[in-house]
């Protein structure tokens, strides 16, 4: 990977959104594994946070190979996460995995979308943190399984899955707003030295857009652990 202080202000922004992410994700899987009904379940669990963990750090470290301080970069999306977080307090050990998996598989889709804007560098990093396909087979699984012990927790669970995705999308958005060099990556300008203000009512436009592809992929999550759009 190049090294060297002049990274993008939009993938600066990228990277530490999703360094914070997975620190987020470490913790509630940790959390999640000390509730889990199984030993089985707390040790798969317990290796899921692991990783998420190992994604933290690679991410962090890349941000120190581009010359900016981890820390910096993470601050303005503390808020902004933990107000998601607040707004979407699981109320069950289920709720909690299948916010993991959908509030955690939209936002994946808007970190690649992002990503594939980017350098090669960034979106290889990228791709690899969020490659989670034994976490969402792991996830589905336990809320199928669930479900076949009490179908009754279906139509709960729909409407839970639903209301997370409109609070991650509003979330993203407004993180969108506040954060003009992230909205012009994403919009694909990818501009060098032009003012921001030049652009962002463009700039808002193809973002909104691009939420509203972010969709997509919520029926087949919804159909994965076994409900109903």
């Amino acid at each position: 990977m190049t090294k060297g202080p002049s990274a993008d202000p939009g993938v600066i922004d990228l990277l530490g959104l999703l360094a914070y992410a997975e620190l987020g994700s470490f913790f509630r899987l940790a959390d999640d594994a000390g509730l889990a009904p199984s030993l089985r379940t707390r040790g798969q669990l317990a290796g899921l946070a692991a990783t998420e963990q190992n994604h933290y750090q690679a991410l962090r470290e890349r941000l120190v190979e581009l010359g900016v301080d981890p820390e910096e970069a993470m601050e303005p999306f503390v808020g902004p996460l933990d107000l998601w977080h607040e707004r979407t307090e699981p109320q069950s050990w289920l709720e909690s995995l299948v916010k993991t998996y959908v509030g955690d598989g939209i936002a994946g889709d808007f970190y690649r979308k992002v990503a594939e804007l980017a350098d090669a560098d960034t979106l290889a990093l990228v791709e690899d943190v969020l490659a989670e396909t034994e976490r969402a087979e792991f996830l589905a699984a336990q809320v199928r399984s669930a479900l076949a012990e009490n179908p009754k927790l279906a139509g709960r669970l729909s409407l839970w899955a639903r209301r997370l995705v409109g609070e991650a999308l509003s979330q993203a958005q407004a993180v969108a707003v506040d954060r003009p060099e992230l909205a012009s990556l994403l919009a694909g300008k990818g501009r060098r030295g032009e003012d921001p203000g030049d652009s962002g009512l463009d700039d808002l436009a193809a973002v909104s857009r691009m939420f509203a592809s972010l969709t997509e992929g919520h029926a087949e999550r919804l159909n994965a652990m076994g409900l109903a759009d």
